[in-house]
């Protein structure tokens, strides 16, 4: 990866946001965040970035230090600061105007893998603060730093995470907490809340195609030379969610939150609030304790993904003026979520597939087995992400044991009758367990963000000890190794985990 730049005078920075017109946004410089220092800071997103190792030392000629700059007390040359407006639905229920809070963005840098959007997250009030002050949380932004990297490294779309700032200031949540700030990256934050905004709220169908077309021009250029551009743009976004979905199930993700608001046109994992990975298996987890009614629970993702692009498709309407067009170009989820799916669960079970020469009847074999364990898994209320790793140990050998993936199951007759589905279908494709094992280990992932973890660095963190956040950093950004340095990352969640809550102040 080449650097980009060797000091701060050297970074190029440019703003299509801001080139949209003023009532897409508000052009304001962050609120000084008093006595910043370092959290954590992560070297894979500054590589990505084309930043040199020693960026977070940086200072320029007028004092702008690194930190003073990402705590939101100074900006470069080049940086042109402003929230965006969106609206959305939250919790199904149309919320009107809501925008940027508490981030602001900074800008496009121009990296060696494009242009890349920095925004500041609780850099202070906006003028879509709302009620609230526009702050973030120690504990929250611990949380965001964490899993934005974490996913990165389990190869999921997602938002970045370049540095975490912490400070002194204190904030008010349902306690008194210390205030942070977090760096975030990505090609784009932009929302299926930004066009809903200008199609219910503004009803500016001028603004509305503005958004349209920069998004079309800079993320989905090969559309453009499409009959019917913004019909196209909905299908890529559907099929870009679809992809999202499978990756989120099959890792055992729960988002938290999926409002309108919070589902990103790039279809990247985007806004880490109450979001959780599932311990012992429930496919009905409610990861945010927020959500009473279960909307948004681990089960239900794939189907909220699908209002949520209903939801978009609405918002283009203006654009398109053909509901015919619109839903056909929606209707594609309905098979290339499962079959995703389905791609998903069998590269966790290991199996050989060829999508372009199998039967129908060899996909739905599979879709049961896949079926069969997770039924299991959710009857007997194993842990989802130690399964499917201990499974790359099963061996195929008649009259083999498998006794440390077994004794993950209460009801071991029903796992030994899978169990022999499952040796039948692999030596059907005459796959050897050694190099089984090997592809399983790539996708199985052995490290994730469990609650208890981020818990555990979040209590060390209020303390002044952030060393646990740094270490925890270097093992999710490795999560298919085995680091038998950090065994302990990897058991199970100890009893105190089973009562840990988050909600939408985390």
């Amino acid at each position: 990866m080449p650097f980009l730049a060797a000091d701060p005078g050297q970074l190029r920075w440019s703003n299509r946001f801001h080139r949209l017109g003023a009532e897409h946004h508000t052009e304001l410089g962050p609120q000084a965040l008093p006595q910043p220092h370092w959290v954590a800071t992560s070297p894979d997103c500054a590589a990505w970035l084309g930043l040199p190792p020693d960026w977070a030392d940086w200072a320029d000629s007028d004092g702008g230090d690194s930190l003073s700059v990402l705590a939101g007390n100074r900006l470069w040359p080049g940086m042109q600061p402003l929230a965006s407006v969106y609206s959305g639905h939250q919790f199904g229920q149309w919320a009107g105007q809501l925008g940027d809070g508490r981030a602001l963005m900074l800008g496009e840098l121009q990296t060696p893998n494009g242009p890349v959007e920095l925004q500041l997250k609780g850099a202070g009030l906006t003028p879509y603060s709302r009620t609230a002050d526009g702050r973030a949380v120690l504990r929250s932004s611990i949380r965001e730093f964490l899993c934005s990297e974490a996913m990165q490294a389990l190869g999921i779309p997602t938002t970045r995470a370049l540095a975490l700032v912490g400070s002194p200031l204190k904030v008010r949540r349902e306690t008194i907490e210390t205030a942070a700030v977090v760096t975030r990256a990505a090609p784009s934050f932009l929302r299926f809340g930004h066009f809903e905004h200008f199609a219910h709220t503004a009803d500016n169908v001028a603004a509305l195609q503005r958004l349209a077309d920069m998004t079309i021009a800079h993320h989905y250029p090969e559309l453009q030379d499409q009959p019917q551009p913004v019909v196209a743009l909905l299908a890529a976004v559907t099929g870009r969610t679809a992809t999202l979905m499978a990756q989120w199930q099959t890792v055992g993700f729960c988002h938290g939150v999926m409002n309108t608001d919070n589902m990103s046109m790039l279809g990247l994992t985007l806004d880490y609030g109450p979001f959780g990975f599932l311990d012992a298996f429930d496919p009905h987890h409610i990861c945010n304790h927020t959500d009473q009614q279960g909307r948004y629970a681990w089960s239900r993702q794939p189907g909220v993904a699908l209002w949520n692009l209903h939801a978009l498709a609405q918002a283009l309407m203006p654009l398109i003026r053909d509901s015919d067009a619109a839903l056909a170009a929606l209707e594609p989820y309905k098979t290339q979520f499962p079959q995703r799916l389905l791609d998903g669960w069998r590269a966790k079970l290991g199996l050989r597939f060829d999508a372009d020469r199998e039967t129908a009847a060899e996909r739905e074999a599979d879709r049961l087995l896949a079926d069969g364990l997770l039924r299991l898994m959710a009857q007997d209320r194993a842990d989802f992400t130690i399964t499917f790793r201990r499974l790359a140990r099963f061996s195929t050998e008649p009259g083999a044991a498998n006794d440390t993936l077994r004794d993950l199951f209460i009801d071991r007759a029903a796992f030994d009758a899978w169990g022999l589905r499952y040796a039948e279908r692999l030596r059907a494709e005459a796959s050897t367990d050694a190099e089984r094992a090997l592809r399983m280990n790539r996708v199985n992932p052995k490290f994730v963000l469990r609650n208890h973890l981020a818990e555990t660095a979040i209590a060390r963190a209020r303390e002044g000890d952030f060393s646990e956040v740094q270490r925890l950093l270097k093992v999710l950004q490795h999560p298919f190794d085995e680091q038998p340095e950090a065994e302990a990352d990897a058991g199970f969640p100890p009893d105190w985990a089973t009562h840990l809550e988050v909600s939408c102040s985390s």
